[in-house]
């Protein structure tokens, strides 16, 4: 099925609680959106910035992402996900350059992230029953390099609606029996789960890393979804977190990425952590907004967490309307592509430090900001007992540590 010029968005917060949004047309290959009238009477803002609710119908050929908006842009795979999409349609003849962003949504279909679903729906993967790690891992390792079909298929069923750079599958995790399954029919018990493969320039014990600072964010009181490592045959560790886009077996909450609810490039970025921090106050109508991302800040200065881009901040609304800043997800040792910063902190990128840290504190008024800044630094400091007990190398360990005595000095 190709070619297709309107799709159709639902908001799927239950089976039971259902709307259809309105509908996207693809007229000469611009974009166009209305909301249905029986949606703007439900008062629910998917994205009150970019697209609030009106009758009007929205013309989006100037918006950043390909001509959509970012709130559907927030739907469709990018990185790992995109790469596998981009792989299979290849296998299968079609010209990538050809597909269409309504395309892509068709695909995605009910999989994607959050609670916006896609009709038509493009058919996109089978269920797989069983799960082996070092399988999957060796796989996406072969996906990397240019794979078979057969493979392809596979993690397409289980990761093509990922966002990220890493390889990563979507899972079915039993914490009662610690089964992991692949099937896209949960049972009794089962929650929804990611678990993230190492790429090619990964160091080895990435997984552990990702792991020490998933307990050292949280120490620091940062909200984060559950994670844990999980083991192959072999004993290699895999990083895993509970999805926070999904409640129980079968709720969702309506996503919604920074850089799509402010329209921002993230790969061409101009964001500062008071833009975040605006867009949170905005959304919550709470000073605690405030407080939750300052720590966050604070704790991505420290640790060298450099990778901060705006696709790496969301937001969360449930089916009342409420919006609340997501827990914090891919908290690790990182740098971006020049070394800065990707989102800046009171204007600086290549080496904020304390003095930034208040200014932006100052600027909106978060009056326990040094306290904060404070227990943050006493916190990481204590870094190599966070990385001991998640079994991360003492290679990494002292890399890590050198980075992080430099920065809570500053």
């Amino acid at each position: 099925m190709r070619n297709i010029k309107k799709i159709r968005v639902n908001l799927n917060f239950s089976p039971t609680q259902k709307y259809q949004v309105g509908e996207i047309i693809n007229n000469n290959q611009s974009y166009y959106f209305k909301y249905s009238s029986s949606f703007l009477s439900k008062k629910l803002e998917l994205s009150p910035f970019k697209l609030p609710l009106k009758r009007d119908v929205y013309d989006m050929s100037s918006f950043p992402f390909e001509g959509i908006a970012g709130v559907f842009n927030d739907s469709l795979p990018d990185g790992w996900g995109r790469l596998l999409l981009d792989r299979k349609l290849t296998t299968q003849g079609i010209d990538i350059h050809t597909i269409t962003p309504l395309e892509r949504l068709a695909y995605v279909g009910e999989s994607g992230a959050g609670a916006l679903t896609y009709e038509p729906e493009f058919e996109n993967g089978n269920e797989y029953q069983s799960i082996e790690l070092d399988k999957l891992a060796d796989h996406a390792t072969q996906v990397l390099e240019g794979s078979s079909e057969d493979i392809l298929d596979e993690l397409f069923g289980m990761g093509g609606s990922s966002g990220g750079a890493r390889p990563k599958i979507n899972v079915l995790f039993n914490p009662q029996t610690t089964q992991l399954t692949a099937s896209v029919t949960p049972k009794a018990n089962d929650e929804f789960w990611i678990i993230k493969f190492p790429s090619s320039y990964d160091v080895k014990d990435i997984a552990h890393i990702e792991y020490a600072y998933y307990l050292m964010a949280t120490a620091c009181g940062i909200e984060m979804s559950t994670s844990q490592l999980f083991y192959g045959a072999t004993g290699k560790a895999y990083f895993g977190t509970k999805r926070f886009d999904r409640l129980d077996n079968q709720k969702r909450l309506h996503m919604h990425t920074a850089s799509g609810i402010m329209h921002d490039n993230f790969r061409l970025s101009n964001m500062d952590y008071g833009h975040l921090l605006d867009c949170a106050f905005q959304l919550e109508k709470s000073i605690e907004a405030y407080e939750n991302i300052f720590r966050l800040a604070c704790f991505n200065v420290f640790t060298h967490n450099r990778d901060d881009h705006s696709k790496n901040f969301s937001f969360l609304m449930d089916s009342n309307g409420n919006w609340k800043f997501s827990p914090a997800y891919d908290l690790t040792y990182s740098s971006s592509s020049h070394g800065f910063h990707s989102t800046t902190i009171a204007g600086e990128s290549q080496s904020p430090n304390t003095k930034h840290l208040m200014e932006l504190a100052n600027h909106f008024g978060i009056k326990n900001g040094r306290e904060i800044i404070d227990q943050v630094k006493s916190t990481v400091s204590n870094w190599k007992d966070f990385a001991d007990n998640a079994n991360v190398t003492n290679s990494s360990k002292q890399m890590i540590s050198n980075a992080i005595e430099k920065l809570v000095s500053k």
